[in-house]
């Protein structure tokens, strides 16, 4: 129980003590990383505890199921946690080295230890009220963090992902209120029985309503338009955790009730569509971009599709691909956006146009570039080639073979726009100083990039006791007995 209650009770008790803190920045800075440190922890030893398959369950305050706040650790959920506040801990490092967010305003560490402490309890709720509760906390925190810094353009863009959001939260909140109305409940357990007592045409109403609703915050096609404008305009520890969390909250809780409560057990044709459509689209928005953080931001909507693409198959072994998928890519991501931000620290600018031949002036930034754009395009023997080849070996079986084809397409083409990239930034003469002067590189922001590079190198060599957590957890999806039961407390 207590495992299960740090991740989220921790950090909005550490942003309260952050906020009253405002005249001593170095105390705020200590106490954030403590606090996503035994966050860390917490979820760490809660993975353990789960790895074997079994679920932890809590009920807050000692309410009765299914009245009470009900947290819920399968292997799934405690995966995610893990990942999620190892990458909350580094981008927050990262961040204390940026110039752009080094908080002289006071109120960055309270909003993002909250955005820390939505993102757990998005993973963990065993409801759908706290599940909507969880992307509330979290979306109100990302408000203020991607306008940080106020300038016309964050505000512009920042609007649209207000709008965006609103607009999803009343959808969530509609389909919320017509599930009680129709069976009584919002706990994601009781409902996995009483949704079968409904019409099929209620349920599969219901289903694809849910299905918009996580689309939007997945950024799935055709709802992923909002994405590309706002996150690039944000300072880039912003960015990157937003790219390499907040879009996979949306994912999860898709897997979450495509497997919990509309689950038909066999491929869904409707997701086939929708994955490779989200596949094709994004990596052709980011083939014909020319600044680093849109190309990086229309491949977040690409690499959703090859995680949707592993839940549409429907059998353990897309389903675990697509949990290894989601790890490596909320790695990997999360990295080149952290470079990015490097990049533009170094160059003062992201624009292809305007970079040259960072290769030679910063060739520690060339290689961390290096490795993670590899990993992301698929090529062997980085991570994302592994996932990559585990969700093709998974579709072939399944007869997806004209989505496989789609996925190969868009590996060649992200290889592509990564070679762009890199022939844009990093090949070539170096920059004229006299128009781009080159700046110097926090140490820390560095620091923090190099451990999620080497993060990603050693998910390559543990890949084969990962890719079997991955499938403790899909045989948990696929049968979900073992939950419900444990939350039911038989």
């Amino acid at each position: 129980m207590t495992d299960l209650v740090i991740p989220v009770a921790l950090p909005l008790a550490a942003a309260a003590v952050s906020a009253m803190l405002g005249r001593f920045p170095a105390a705020r800075r200590v106490i954030g990383v403590g606090t996503l440190l035994a966050t860390t922890a917490a979820a760490v030893d809660l993975l353990l505890s789960v790895s074997d398959g079994s679920v932890v369950v809590g009920h807050v305050g000692g309410w009765p199921w299914p009245l009470g706040i009900t947290l819920v650790a399968d292997p799934l959920a405690a995966i995610m946690v893990v990942v999620s506040s190892l990458m909350l801990l580094v981008v927050l490092v990262y961040a204390i080295g940026s110039p752009k967010t080094r908080d002289e305003t006071g109120f960055f560490h309270p909003v993002y230890l909250i955005l820390a402490a939505g993102v757990s309890l998005s993973f963990l709720t065993g409801d759908l009220f706290n599940l909507f509760v969880a992307f509330e906390v979290t979306l109100t925190a990302s408000y203020v963090l991607i306008t940080f810094g106020g300038d016309r353009l964050q505000v512009r863009h920042g609007v649209t992902y207000i709008v965006i959001s609103l607009v999803a939260s009343v959808l969530f909140l509609t389909a919320i209120a017509l599930v009680y109305a129709s069976t009584g409940t919002v706990n994601m357990a009781d409902l996995s029985g009483k949704l079968g007592e409904v019409t099929p045409a209620l349920r599969s109403g219901l289903g694809l309503l849910f299905l918009v609703v996580f689309g939007i915050k997945a950024a799935i096609f055709p709802l992923f338009f909002w994405l590309p404008d706002s996150y690039p305009v944000a300072p880039s520890p912003v960015t990157a955790i937003f790219a390499g969390l907040l879009t996979k909250i949306g994912v999860y809780a898709i897997i979450r009730s495509h497997t919990l409560l509309f689950s038909h057990g066999q491929p869904s044709r409707l997701l086939l569509v929708v994955a490779a459509l989200t596949m094709l689209i994004g990596v052709l928005g980011a083939v014909a971009q020319d600044d680093v953080k849109r190309i990086l931001s229309f491949h977040i909507v690409s690499q959703i599709g090859y995680m949707i693409f592993g839940l549409a198959l429907f059998t353990l072994a897309g389903l675990a691909a697509a949990v290894f998928y989601i790890v490596h890519h909320i790695i990997v991501k999360t990295t080149l956006f952290l470079v990015a931000g490097l990049m533009e620290e170094r160059a003062g600018t992201g624009a292809l146009r305007r970079l040259s031949g960072l290769m030679h002036t910063a060739p520690v930034l060339a290689v961390l570039f290096l490795l993670p754009a590899l990993s992301l395009a698929g090529v062997p023997p980085f991570s994302g080639f592994v996932a990559k080849l585990a969700l093709i070996q998974a579709g072939f079986d399944a007869g997806a073979q004209v989505t496989v084809g789609v996925s190969l397409l868009v590996s060649a083409l992200t290889l592509f726009s990564m070679t762009k990239i890199w022939a844009g930034a990093f090949w070539g003469d170096p920059m004229e100083s006299d128009t781009i002067e080159p700046r110097r590189m926090p140490p820390l922001m560095v620091g923090a990039t190099a451990c999620l590079v080497v993060a990603s190198l050693a998910f390559v060599a543990a890949a084969a006791p990962l890719y079997e957590l991955g499938e403790v957890a899909a045989r948990g999806l696929i049968d979900p007995s073992v939950y419900v039961t444990a939350v039911r407390g038989g």
